[in-house]
């Protein structure tokens, strides 16, 4: 109300009478210099330690970009290990040859897991050959195609397994799907993660390359049978599974894909 804008004025001249005097135009700029630095200071502290609503967008788009990965691959019919390019930094938008070029050994760098010494060599090798081989992408990439496959073998989806599988492979896996499905059997299953992958081996011969891993996963998985009586599993367990996996692809040809060309459990 304007009533109350007059007194509200009338205080602020009353309490303007009670400072001191200033003694002239230096006394006048200081006290506008402090109230500067005190507004600039409110509003750094503001600032400082929150991210800006960009930074959680792209936040949110990397992980959007992790989740949509293996969805892609299954509705595209991609293969297994199709490296996708690095992400670009705010000071990478020149061009591609202003990036300095990484060595075969850098491109063996690992940060999630591990090569074992008597890979390296054969691995060195295939880094050499290959320009465009990067160990941690490869290694990304293969705890991707050992979900999809593991997932797809319990769902029985045979149209998955058949493109990330080398025929042989494939074969195998559709038999015993071929021999679940006759007995009745279903299988429930969760997958939790992968806890750790090894590079154990890999060979060279001539332009064929192929890298083994070791890979420890977590799953629930249960097989029921006819009836639905769970005949092994524990559908309320996380067991443990160890699995020696090996992929393949001949890296003198335009197919970038992996496959995975031979299996073996460890007990």
């Amino acid at each position: 109300m304007p009533g109350s804008a007059t007194i509200y004025a009338t205080h602020i001249r009353s309490d303007m009478r009670k400072l001191p005097a200033m003694s002239g135009n230096i006394d006048i700029l200081t006290l506008i210099a402090l109230l500067v630095t005190v507004f600039v200071v409110i509003k750094l502290r503001g600032a400082l330690g929150r991210r800006t609503p960009d930074e959680d967008q792209a936040r949110y788009d990397r992980q959007a970009k992790a989740r949509e990965a293996r969805d892609q691959a299954a509705a595209s019919g991609d293969k297994v290990v199709t490296l996708p390019p690095r992400e670009r930094g705010p000071t990478d938008h020149h061009h591609e040859d202003e990036e300095p070029e990484r060595t075969a050994e850098e491109r063996l760098e690992l940060r999630e897991a591990n090569i074992l010494s008597g890979a390296r060599a054969e691995l060195l090798k295939i880094a050499e050959q290959e320009p465009t081989f990067d160990a941690e992408h490869f290694s990304s990439g293969a705890k991707q195609a050992y979900e999809m496959i593991v997932t797809a073998y319990a769902e029985g989806n045979r149209d998955m397994l058949s493109n990330l599988l080398s025929p042989d492979v494939f074969e195998g896996f559709a038999s015993a799907m071929d021999d679940r499905d006759e007995r009745g059997e279903k299988v429930e299953q969760s997958f939790v993660g992968i806890h750790k992958c090894d590079i154990t081996d890999a060979e060279l011969a001539g332009s064929d390359a192929s890298i083994t891993l070791k890979f420890v996963s977590q799953l629930i998985t249960a097989t029921m049978d006819s009836a639905g009586a769970v005949i092994s599993g524990d559908s309320q367990k996380i067991q443990e599974v160890t699995d020696i996996w090996t992929f393949a692809r001949d890296i003198a040809s335009d197919d970038p894909n992996w496959r995975l060309v031979a299996t073996q459990a460890s007990h």
